[in-house]
């Protein structure tokens, strides 16, 4: 964590020098000039220190470590490009789908897991397209979800905790260790995020966490099946809001490679709440699915009808929280207009 805090602060220098700036544009959030780049600090100290713990670590598994780590470099090198240069969308498409067939190579894909209500479920060989799609598709949605100051890392730093104690209860050492990772190395990074943010982490921290919290959802797979879903209950409320965002856009018959600013984060700032009110949100959301995906693991009596309807119930409140704002904001609106 303190690592990170310096090496941004060094970036954040660097980057201001160079003039290697997010300059606001109409579909921006921010209003300033704002360097970026500052994830490749979470990125860093991210793969270091897996590999040194790797090295200290006598039964380590070299191969799931390294295929992992290949397919993080090919896209945080890919995303740290975009960044200086801008690459097209098909550069970083191929980049992403590269890493998750190096994950999938190494790690595995998602054969059998256990599902609320529906217990276990073999996917077979059509396993092996959906964690494709899965692993490219979570590595883009963290992406489009880093818009305002502090989301995208509140987010890491819930679901790394997560990670931590859920490689502690299923007894994958090598899993918690990274989640604790990602979360202080992301913990030192929102010391210079947190709104109003002085840096932002860039495609090459967003897309890095993306794929990372993807791959542990594979990975951990081995261990324990239930670990799929609590991969994904870790960041429900980026998956949420990416795949509400891509539904509602398709009905639209929009171009969903357009850039917008039509996420539920993003209305809810449109419409007046503030970056660090929308952040907030959004951490204690993660939170609660933090605390989702252990009760789900843990796998008490009546854990998977509580763990459903609770989220359930968790979506329905972002959705009906993001409608009444826009309702009031158009009211407010139309008032000012009549006087």
């Amino acid at each position: 964590m303190v690592a990170s805090y310096v090496g941004v602060a060094g970036l954040r220098r660097w980057a201001e020098r160079r003039n290697i700036l997010d300059i606001p544009n109409e579909r921006s959030s921010h209003t300033r000039p704002t360097p970026r780049g500052g994830g490749l600090a979470i990125v860093v100290l991210t793969l270091a220190g897996l590999l040194v713990y790797a090295a200290l670590t006598p039964d380590r598994n070299w191969t799931a470590i390294l295929g992992y780590g290949c397919g993080a470099v090919i896209i945080a090198a890919v995303s740290w490009w975009d960044d200086m240069h801008s690459l097209s969308s098909s550069v970083r498409l191929a980049a992403h789908g590269a890493g998750a067939v190096a994950a999938i190579w190494t790690l595995g894909y998602w054969g059998c897991v256990i599902v609320p209500l529906a217990g276990s479920v073999c996917l077979g060989w059509a396993g092996l397209p959906l964690t494709f799609v899965w692993i490219v598709g979570f590595t883009n949605a963290y992406n489009f979800m880093d818009g305002i100051d502090g989301i995208a890392g509140s987010q890491a730093v819930a679901a790394g905790l997560g990670w931590m104690v859920l490689g502690q209860l299923s007894g994958q050492p090598a899993v918690s260790v990274l989640g604790l990772l990602l979360a202080s190395s992301t913990l030192g990074f929102l010391g210079h995020n947190w709104p109003p943010a002085r840096i932002f982490m860039g495609d090459v921290g967003s897309a890095f966490l993306g794929y990372t919290f993807a791959a542990l959802a594979v990975a951990a797979v081995r261990g324990n099946p239930r670990l799929a879903l609590a991969g994904i209950l870790l960041v429900w409320p980026f998956v949420f809001d990416t795949t509400l965002t891509l539904i509602r856009r398709l009905s639209r018959r929009e171009n969903v490679f357009s850039a917008h600013r039509s996420h539920l984060y993003q209305r809810l700032v449109i419409a007046g709440y503030s970056h660090r009110g929308v952040t907030l949100l959004y951490a204690g959301l993660a939170v609660a699915g933090a605390l989702l995906a252990i009760i789900w693991f843990i796998g008490s009596p009546g854990s998977a009808t509580f763990v459903t309807l609770t989220v359930i119930a968790l979506c329905l409140l972002l959705w009906v929280l993001v409608d009444r704002a826009e309702r009031e904001a158009r009211g407010e609106g139309l008032r000012d207009a009549s006087d």
